[in-house]
């Protein structure tokens, strides 16, 4: 079935005060997400030993890492099945339940008992919950991406979709500022012993305020625009028929991933535990590099407006190849030479992250668009980012650093080949 295309109005970049809530609402609930594996990444060295047999404490964190791992499976099917929702029911009812979905695991992980009191329990309840908020991860940044690319003006699409980054990367430091403030208050007796459960407890209250926000949202124009036949029509036929453009997905999402999980959220983990910096120091040094991640997502988000969607991409993933063995060189035990190496790496990498959630809705028709980018990324997500720590330790405890570098370089150029393959869609009218 042909569509007609949706024109966007033209608003001003500066939004209106229902507009802020809309994207408050929008923004909180993506943020919510990636604070709470920001905080997994964080706090699992304190945790693992508590959750897991403290007689092995390397094997305590490795198995930590393979449950962060395990949770990403479940996004492919939280993809499908919120992608379902968002695509017959709406984008608000999707992004509310994902939400709710979300703070509860968290609740789970925060009251979760010990491995000392209750043995295997324990670790079960940390896996179940894992993947709830998997199964809630996997629907929640394609619903988010698909209604804010669509309740943006048409000009300005990717300078909007850098709240997606945005928005998580406030999460994101908001967990490493816990963290470090933490490790600051608490002695390591504490934290091991009750200090680790705090960030989950409240990511899990944040994760009702962000319901109660979503709650109040207004569905997308150009859902509501969308014929009644059209979001009753089979998905799987339709999924077959955009095959390409779920590849499409995949391969310019699976260089980003990676390098993202290991650069933003790994780095200060693995320069304290790995590289012997101060775990206070490294946390702090990573909350600087968020800050210029931060500012670089809306400048490249305007560039893309202006030059074009494809060349920033070729920057990013270009940039971010060239730049990772020297970086990775440079990384050491000194928080300026993590701040530096960060820093770099996620300049290049706010090129992608900016403008992917305006790329792959500008690939997708309105019936489809959510489930559509759902699938594919959420499978590429769990596959390639949610191994990447576990990958990560394990390459670099047997052959070093230099493999794992490697591997993500590789996957980098794959996303780098993948963009000559697409559309440019810059200023597209969605349909």
């Amino acid at each position: 079935m042909t569509h007609t295309p949706i024109t966007t109005p033209a608003r001003s970049a500066a939004p209106s005060k229902g507009m802020a809530k809309t994207l408050i609402g929008t923004g909180i609930g993506n943020a919510v997400e990636w604070y709470d594996w920001a905080i997994y990444a964080t706090f699992a060295p304190f945790f693992a030993t508590q959750l897991f047999s403290n007689k092995d404490p390397l094997s305590a964190i490795l198995s930590t890492l393979a449950i962060f791992a395990v949770g990403f499976l479940a996004r492919p099917f939280g993809g499908f099945l919120f992608g379902w929702i968002g695509d017959r029911f709406g984008r608000k009812r999707s992004m509310t339940l994902t939400v709710g979905l979300a703070a509860v695991g968290s609740l789970m992980i925060g009251v979760a008992p010990t491995f000392a009191a209750t043995g295997v329990l324990a670790s079960i309840v940390l896996l179940a919950a894992r993947l709830l908020q998997g199964l809630a991860h996997g629907g929640e940044l394609p619903s988010a991406q698909t209604y804010l690319s669509e309740i943006a003006p048409r000009k300005e699409r990717g300078f909007w979709a850098s709240l997606i980054y945005v928005s998580g990367t406030f999460g994101n430091m908001f967990g490493a500022l816990l963290g470090a403030v933490l490790t600051v208050l608490l002695s390591k007796a504490d934290m091991l012993a009750w200090g680790w459960r705090l960030p989950f407890l409240l990511g899990g209250i944040f994760g009702l305020y962000a319901l109660f926000m979503r709650a109040r949202l207004k569905e997308s124009e150009i859902f509501d625009a969308e014929p009644g036949t059209v979001k009753r029509d089979p998905v799987w036929p339709q999924i077959v028929r955009y095959r390409k453009q779920a590849l499409q997905v995949i391969g310019l999402t699976v260089g980003l991933t990676v390098a993202y999980y290991t650069w933003a959220i790994v780095a200060p983990t693995y320069a304290s535990t790995s590289l012997g910096m101060d775990r206070g120091a490294a946390l702090w040094s990573g909350l600087v590099a968020n800050i210029v991640f931060l500012v670089a997502l809306p400048l490249w988000g305007k560039a893309s407006d202006k030059f074009g969607r494809k060349p920033v991409l070729w920057t990013g993933a270009l940039g971010a190849a060239v730049f990772f063995f020297p970086m990775t060189w440079l990384l050491g035990s000194s928080p300026w030479q993590l701040i530096v190496s960060m820093s770099v790496m996620l300049v290049f990498l706010a090129a992608g992250a900016s403008i992917v959630p305006a790329v792959f809705a500008e690939l997708f028709p309105t019936s489809i668009r959510t489930v559509g980018v759902g699938i594919p990324y959420s499978i590429c997500v769990a596959l390639f980012g949610g191994t990447a720590p576990y990958l990560q330790t394990w390459l670099n405890s047997a052959f070093g650093p230099n493999v794992f570098a490697i591997y993500t370089i590789v996957l980098l150029l794959v996303s780098f080949a993948v963009i000559f393959t697409i559309p440019e869609t810059k200023n597209k009218d969605l349909s």
